[in-house]
């Protein structure tokens, strides 16, 4: 019987015995993996500061483990350390189609201007004009699985899809049109999402300048990294009703400080990171890990390894071998 350590809930861990009934599951804590039986084959690694912040592997590291596989896409939760003596692997896609859900509702929210619209009193009971879903341009910044899950639902009400992606090559999705650049992605999208890893080339590229290049009122989606995003520029493009509206399920630094204009901005609507966090998106590790152990088992690669020499934000980086992605 495989024996794997994870560090995902007790509540998964229970669920992960019935998904898996050939693996023994030992409940390991967050943090520093440290002492680890020998005959623990596999880490199933989630995500913590004490983890992050380890600026060398714990004693005996690796210990008995043949591969490690990360609960998340992204990778900047991690130690470098970590991709440089056992083959790792990812959970990218894993998440698309929580996130690419999540960025449809914020879509609805601000067309629909939910929840403004609810009204408690009869001297409220006043008509407002909503803006149509159907009909509107939808921007893409990425193309990776996320894109690849959203531009069709986006298709089919009725929106155009525009995309800028890294890589030359057709797009998965047909009706994605290609756009040159940035300034012409912004001036052309009435809702526009950021998918994209957060590189040294990529940290601050929403600037002014692309951000003066909006079409007015537009509706900014971030559900990669905060810091992709110059935020005082944000926030100047906001006041000046350039962009008319900022969802924003990450920032930087995360949680942002007390005090922070992000959490008082009527422009802007926060969310704690949390567009990934649904069940399936468990259900959808588990099954990874699953086929990850067979294809151990087998001698194959591991599915969605991790290639940290391609250099993909040995800082901030997700969902890496797709290229696109920036995902939880």
């Amino acid at each position: 019987m495989t024996r794997i350590a994870s560090q995902l809930d007790e509540h998964f861990n229970q669920q992960l015995r019935q998904w898996l009934p050939g693996v023994e599951v030992l409940s390991l804590p967050r943090g520093l993996p440290c002492g680890l039986p020998a005959d623990i084959e596999v880490l199933l690694a989630a995500p913590h500061a004490d983890f992050r912040n380890a600026p060398e592997p714990p004693a005996g590291w690796p210990f008995g483990l043949r591969f490690v596989q990360l609960v998340t896409s992204g990778l900047d939760y991690f130690p470098r350390w970590l991709f440089q003596d056992l083959p790792v692997a990812s959970a990218r896609g894993s998440t698309a189609e929580s996130i690419a859900e999540f960025a449809l509702a914020a879509i609805f929210a601000a067309a629909k201007q939910l929840p403004q619209v609810w009204i408690e009193r009869a001297e409220h009971w006043q008509q407002r004009p909503l803006a149509s879903v159907a009909g509107s341009t939808l921007g893409l910044f990425g193309f990776g699985s996320i894109a690849r899950e959203l531009a069709p639902k986006a298709q089919a009400l009725g929106m155009q899809v525009l995309a800028l992606r890294r890589s030359a090559q057709p797009f998965e999705v047909p009706g994605v049109e290609a756009v040159a650049d940035l300034q012409e992605l912004f001036a052309r999208a009435d809702h526009l999402l950021l998918a994209v890893p957060l590189t040294e080339q990529t940290r601050g590229i929403i600037d002014a300048d692309v951000l003066a290049a909006a079409k007015p009122g537009l509706h900014l989606i971030n559900i990669a990294r905060g810091a992709l995003i110059d935020q005082p520029a944000l926030l100047q493009a906001l006041d000046t009703g350039r962009i008319a509206l900022a969802s924003l399920d990450v920032a930087d630094p995360e949680p942002l400080p007390e005090g922070h204009p992000f959490y008082r901005h009527p422009g802007i609507r926060l969310s704690p990171h949390t567009s990934a966090n649904s069940p399936r998106v468990y259900l959808n590790i588990a099954r990874l890990l699953g086929r990850n152990l067979q294809r151990w088992g087998d001698g194959l690669p591991l599915e969605n390894p991790v290639e940290i020499q391609r250099g993909y934000c040995l800082l901030y980086t997700s969902d890496a071998a797709d290229e696109e992605d920036s995902v939880d």
